[in-house]
């Protein structure tokens, strides 16, 4: 094409068609060239400080902000193959984490398409220290940033103990754990000078992190006001503890002891010999008796600090127990006895909720409790794939059952071992004095209070199944395992003992899943915890 152009609006000209064609391909190309050269990584500008147990957010972004979302992010550790994260083809490919980062990663990409990320990394360990890197690239562009992150971890508080008298001196020892780097440790006087030390041993354990021994002799002339510091050197931070000490505990010199001395050598050497034979001889049993009375102090003390740690745990435990209870109750399902499945020697009520045997059967030898498992035993209508179910069952005063879950398509393959193994996780109680679940062997559980209903959690997804005691609401037993198909409630009264007919296994109703459950109503009974003073249960 010619473009006419006009110097005087007279004359007429043509622009050669080289010229032109020249022209528009720098327009075309060299904006694009020039944009692609500015397009860079950035990431963060000083080093990472994170602390031991914390977690730590590295971001990245594109300068000019780009569209990343169809871009393979790469967060390495030192080199591209060391895979922290990858992102690629918009999924996240946990295959190519290194081991010590899988399940520890969090991506945010909620401005990918600004061109801009964050990576989460959690649970942070001294052994994550080093070089750490992002890299985005796509078919036409390829950038990285390099930090580097450095952890650090502030021990436990200092613990100064008296170990006794040494070299005329109280011996006093100074101990700490959990610090990260290597930590700085001094003895200082109520002036705040340095004292030294008389050994100090610093080790590192198998999570990189140092615990430390340091001793010192407190002399004399020393002020009884010690303190034992310790610094981390990357944090620049410190924890110190102070102890004073009675002047009555440091030894002194008696200037009595030479005049005594000089009067038992002028005495007949019989009644030295005899004077010495007797003060050794009191002050031996003294000394005896003292250590007797410190050391049944220290026991006493020792004793009823453990004591009271075992009490701690034990209500915690309680109250962990409890609070899992009250959550499972919130997804209660409606579970039904399937009449299909149940043996012949089992009789189960018309709606479905109770099953009982129908006379005395030969049970089973202790030794036998896991052969069998189709003897005797009723499954439920429904079948859980996923989500969570709970449920409730009556056992009441039966000395013989077992329930749990199964796989559905168990029972129909014929006699199998009950355990986890094929396909069931059961807990039971055997002649109404040992209670157990059935994992690769019996395990007996020791149980505070024994229950006369027990309910049963099911977390399809997590591969847990959990037992809680209604009686008290406490928990009792979590299997953990992952579940292969279809899972029925698995009930199994047994044969009783030969006395009084017992009452059947009866599933509790519960309110569905979805009503709120109010903690503190008094008046809904089966929330109500067990009560020691009902001599109707018993202690166990």
């Amino acid at each position: 094409m010619d473009f006419l152009i006009s110097l005087d609006f007279s004359q007429p000209r043509s622009l050669p068609n080289g010229l032109f064609f020249l022209t528009h391909l720098l327009i075309l190309i060299v904006p694009a060239h020039l944009v692609l050269e500015e397009v860079k990584v950035i990431g963060p500008e000083d080093p990472f400080l994170a602390l031991v147990g914390e977690e730590v957010e590295f971001s990245c972004h594109l300068s000019p902000y780009l569209d990343a979302e169809h871009m393979e992010i790469l967060w390495f550790r030192s080199r591209t193959s060391d895979v922290v994260h990858v992102y690629q083809e918009q999924q996240e490919l946990s295959h190519r984490q290194m081991a010590e980062f899988q399940n520890r990663t969090t991506f945010i990409k909620d401005d990918i398409r600004d061109g801009s990320v964050s990576l989460q990394l959690h649970s942070i360990v001294p052994s994550d220290e080093g070089s750490y890197g992002c890299r985005f690239s796509s078919s036409s562009f390829a950038g990285e940033a390099v930090w580097e992150l450095e952890v650090a971890g502030l021990g436990s508080d200092p613990h100064i103990s008296l170990e006794g008298f040494k070299d005329g001196g109280i011996h006093l020892r100074c101990t700490s754990s959990g610090w990260y780097p290597k930590p700085k440790v001094q003895w200082r006087d109520h002036n705040g000078q340095c004292l030294s030390s008389e050994a100090e041993d610093i080790i590192q354990d198998a999570q990189g992190l140092f615990s430390l021994k340091t001793s010192m002799i407190l002399q004399e002339r020393i002020q009884s006001n010690v303190s034992c510091s310790i610094q981390n050197p990357l944090l620049v931070q410190e924890k110190d503890f102070v102890i004073q000490i009675a002047d009555v505990f440091l030894p002194r010199t008696s200037p009595w002891k030479a005049a005594f001395l000089g009067i038992l050598a002028i005495l007949p050497l019989l009644l030295a010999l005899l004077t010495i034979l007797v003060l050794y001889f009191f002050q031996k049993q003294w000394k005896t008796q003292e250590n007797l009375k410190k050391q049944a102090e220290k026991e006493k003390g020792k004793l009823t600090a453990e004591l009271e740690k075992l009490q701690i745990e034990l209500d915690w435990r309680r109250a962990e127990g409890q609070a899992e209870w009250r959550a499972a109750q919130k997804h209660a399902a409606d579970v039904t006895l399937d009449l299909a499945s149940a043996h012949p020697s089992l009789v189960i009520s018309g709606d479905g909720k109770s099953v009982s045997s129908r006379g005395t059967m030969p049970g089973l030898a202790a030794d036998n409790l896991e052969t069998c498992a189709e003897q005797a035993c009723v499954l439920s209508r429904e079948r859980f794939t996923k989500g969570c179910a709970y449920w409730e069952v009556n056992v009441g005063h039966r000395s013989r059952w077992l329930l749990g879950v199964c796989l559905a398509t168990v029972p129909q393959v014929g006699p199998a071992r009950v355990s986890p193994a094929c396909g069931y996780w059961v807990m039971g109680l055997w002649n109404s004095c040992e209670y157990f679940v059935l994992d690769s062997h019996r395990m007996a559980l020791t149980l505070r209070v024994p229950p006369r209903c027990v309910g049963v959690f099911l977390d399809y997804e997590a591969g847990k199944l959990s037992f809680f005691n209604v009686s008290d609401g406490s928990h009792i037993f979590t299997f953990t395992d992952t579940f292969s198909g279809p899972l029925c409630a698995y009930f199994r009264p047994r044969s009783h003992d030969g006395h009084e007919p017992p009452d059947p296994m009866t599933i509790c109703p519960l309110p569905m899943k979805g009503t709120f459950i109010l903690e503190d109503d008094n008046n809904d009974t089966w929330l109500q915890p067990y009560d020691p003073t009902d001599p109707a249960l018993g202690l166990w």
